[in-house]
């Protein structure tokens, strides 16, 4: 396991850039370490992070840990649930840490908990679809925009 307080940039692009940056501590043997560091960008009206910005957070470190240690697998969500338990205070560390419940031929099931500061903030379970070649591709290169 990584030492816990080394933590390293992911690499992202596209949307994730806008929300980020996101650090990982640890992924791989069935379970991953995430975190971001609440800032202004991320408040809503009430003064802490946005709903969203947490689902977006939940949805790239499951599926991070989903993944594990295949690189090039192409998966794609198919479902998220979460739910939220406290407020999540800007100005501090939200962190993640992840586990696969179980693996099928096509099926990823993950879990996690979002906390800071020794305080849950949310509960989230994913569904990944692992893609197999002739799938639909989980990105907009196939995709006709409407109107």
């Amino acid at each position: 396991m990584s030492d816990p307080d080394t933590w390293t940039n992911i690499d992202d692009a596209e949307f994730l850039t806008m929300v980020g940056p996101l650090q990982r501590n640890h992924v791989g043997g069935g379970t991953g370490r995430f975190r971001f560091l609440a800032e202004p960008k991320h408040r809503n009206r009430n003064g802490v992070v946005q709903g969203g910005m947490l689902m977006t957070f939940a949805d790239r470190s499951l599926g991070m840990t989903a993944a594990q240690d295949r690189p090039g697998r192409r998966q794609a969500t198919v479902q998220l649930d979460m739910h939220f338990v406290s407020a999540a205070p800007i100005g501090r560390h939200i962190e993640m840490d992840c586990k696969v419940v179980r693996e099928t031929r096509n099926l990823v099931f993950v879990e996690g908990t979002l906390h800071s500061g020794g305080r849950v903030v949310a509960t989230a379970k994913g569904l990944w679809a692992i893609l197999v070649a002739g799938d639909e591709p989980p990105v907009p290169g196939g995709i006709t925009p409407a109107g």
